[in-house]
C-alpha cells in the first residue's frame, strides 16, 4: 500500500527531517503538535497540523490515545513516531493497527521483545551473540550478592528503558543499597517499571553500533557508528564508520548485528548497540533500538541512503530496494549534538528565546535543526537544538571541517554546549580516533 498522507507523532528536528523526505517523495504530512509547538518551524513546514494537547509531553506526545485519535481524524494512511516519546511503544503500534493506520516501524511483538532488556538479552543469547555477565535483581540484597559474585565495578540499569535513566555505576559494596533504591526510583519515574538489571561494568569501553534495515525477510547493514563520547550515558558526538577498528573486528560486529536482526525477522530501520571492551578486545551485545536514531545522518552521509525514505518504503510493504553488496561506503562523517544546556552547571537545561541562530554552510556541512533566530526553546522537552554533521573523504578532512563549522556556529539567548563541542573537536585524543567512554568524564574533570 502506498502512503499518501503521513502523520508525524513527534517534534523538533526529527519532525522537520521527516517532513523534508516526505516532500521529496510527494507524501502529504500532518504534524501532531503540543500547545508549545504550534508556532514552531516544523509546524509551519508541515502541510497540516493537529493539536494533540497541552505542552507537557504526558498530555500530548506521550498520550497514545490522543496521538492515534489525531492521526485517525486527519485521515492519515500511516504514522511515523520519530525517535524518543512513543517511538518504541508497542501499544502505539497496536493501536495504529486497530485503526487501520500503518505504523512506520517494527511489529508490536518485535517492539515488545526489544524494548525489555531481559527479553532482548534472551533473544541475543538465542541468536548466539556475546553478552556481558549479569542478571536481573529484584532486591537490594540480590544486587549486593551478585555484585559480590561478579566483582566491582558493576552497573545497575533499568530493564524497561535506556538513555541513562535508572543507570548507576557501583564501585563499592557499601553503596549498593542506596544506588539500588535510587536507580529503582528513576526507572519507575521514567519508564513505569522499577525493575533493574546488574552486570559487570566495563571501565574502558567503546560504544559501537550497527545500522540495519530489514523488510521482514531480508536484513542488510549500513556499517558501524562510534558513539563513545557520552555524558551521563547521553550521546554527544557520533561518527561513521567507527574509527580505528581492525577489519576483522568490524566485520564481526556488523555480522553480529545482522544475525540478531535476522533472528527477529526484523522489519524497519534499527540499530544494534555493542560494547567493545578495549582491555580484552571482546565485544558484547547491549541493546537494540527499534527506530530511527538521532545519529542516523552520519550513516546517510557515508552511504548516500535516505533512512527515512527506507523506513517508509518498508512500511509500505515493499522489499528492500538494495542488497548488501550494493551498499557503498564513502569517506567519513562526524555529528555533534547541539544542546540548550549549561555544561558549567551540571548540564542544566536552558530554555528560553533564541536571539541569534547562525550555522556554518557548505558542501561538507549538513545542519539538522528546527531552531531559528526568535524561536523559543520550551522547558518541557529534550534540550536538543540540532545536529551539526560534516563529511569528508577521510576522517582527518571531516575533523578539519567539523572544527571550522563549530567555530562559525553562534547560538545566543540560551546557554549551549557549543564551547564544549569545540573543545572536544580540538583534543588530540579525539583527533587520533578510537577514544573510550571515559574520555569525556576525564575531559570534564580537568576543568580547563
Amino acid at each position: 500500500m502506498n502512503i499518501n498522507r503521513l502523520f508525524i507523532a513527534n517534534r523538533g528536528e526529527i519532525a522537520l527531517r521527516i517532513i523534508r523526505t516526505c516532500r521529496q517523495l510527494g507524501i502529504e504530512t500532518v504534524l501532531g503538535v503540543s500547545a508549545a509547538d504550534q508556532d514552531s518551524v516544523p509546524a509551519r513546514m508541515a502541510d497540516h497540523t493537529v493539536l494533540l494537547g497541552p505542552a507537557p509531553a504526558s498530555q500530548s506526545y506521550l498520550d497514545v490515545e490522543r496521538v492515534v485519535a489525531a492521526a485517525k481524524l486527519s485521515a492519515a494512511d500511516a504514522l511515523h513516531p520519530g525517535y524518543g516519546f512513543l517511538s518504541e511503544n508497542a501499544a502505539l503500534a497496536e493501536a495504529c493497527a486497530l485503526q487501520g493506520i500503518i505504523f512506520v516501524g517494527p511489529t508490536p511483538p518485535q517492539l515488545m521483545a526489544i524494548g525489555d532488556k531481559l527479553r532482548a538479552r534472551e533473544a541475543a543469547l538465542a541468536a548466539g551473540l556475546p553478552l556481558i555477565t549479569g542478571a536481573a535483581v529484584a532486591t537490594a540484597a540480590a544486587a549486593l550478592a551478585l555484585a559480590t559474585e561478579l566483582g566491582l565495578p558493576v552497573l545497575l540499569k533499568a530493564v524497561a528503558g535506556g538513555g541513562g535513566r535508572g543507570m548507576k555505576v557501583v564501585r563499592t559494596l557499601e553503596e549498593v543499597p542506596a544506588l539500588f533504591e535510587l536507580a529503582s526510583a528513576e526507572a519507575q519515574a521514567s519508564f513505569g517499571s522499577a525493575r533493574l538489571y546488574l552486570e559487570r561494568y566495563v571501565e574502558h569501553g567503546r560504544h559501537i553500533e550497527v545500522q540495519v534495515l530489514g523488510d521482514g525477510m531480508e536484513v542488510i547493514h549500513l556499517g558501524t557508528r562510534d558513539c563513545s563520547i557520552q555524558r551521563r550515558y547521553q550521546k554527544l558526538v557520533e561518527e561513521a564508520p567507527a574509527p580505528n577498528l581492525p577489519d576483522s573486528l568490524r566485520s564481526a560486529i556488523e555480522t553480529a548485528g545482522v544475525t540478531f536482526a535476522r533472528h527477529l525477522a526484523y522489519r524497519g530501520a534499527g540499530t544494534i548497540e555493542f560494547l567493545l571492551d578495549c582491555a580484552r578486545g571482546d565485544f558484547y551485545f547491549l541493546e537494540m533500538n527499534a527506530r530511527i536514531q538521532v545519529e542516523h545522518p552520519v550513516t546517510e552521509q557515508i552511504t548516500g541512503i535516505d533512512l527515512v525514505a527506507q523506513q517508509i518504503r518498508i512500511a509500505e510493504g515493499r522489499p528492500l530496494g538494495l542488497q548488501q553488496h550494493e551498499v557503498r561506503f564513502s569517506g567519513h562523517s562526524i555529528e555533534c549534538r547541539l544542546n540548550a544546556e549549561d555544561p558549567m552547571q551540571e548540564f542544566r537545561p536552558s530554555p528560553g528565546r533564541i536571539t541569534l541562530a547562525q550555522f556554518a554552510a557548505g558542501a561538507a556541512v549538513r545542519v539538522d535543526s528546527h531552531i531559528e533566530t526568535g524561536a523559543v526553546v520550551p522547558p518541557y522537552y529534550d534540550s536538543l537544538l540540532g545536529k551539526l554533521i560534516v563529511h569528508g573523504v577521510d576522517r582527518a578532512t571531516a575533523l578539519a571541517s567539523l572544527q571550522q563549522a563549530l567555530a562559525l556556529c553562534r547560538i545566543e539567548g540560551v546557554s549551549t554546549n557549543l564551547a564544549l563541542l569545540q573543545r572536544i573537536a580540538a583534543e588530540a585524543a579525539f583527533g587520533e580516533g578510537g577514544i573510550t567512554t571515559s574520555f569525556l568524564p576525564a575531559l570534564l574533570a580537568r576543568g580547563e
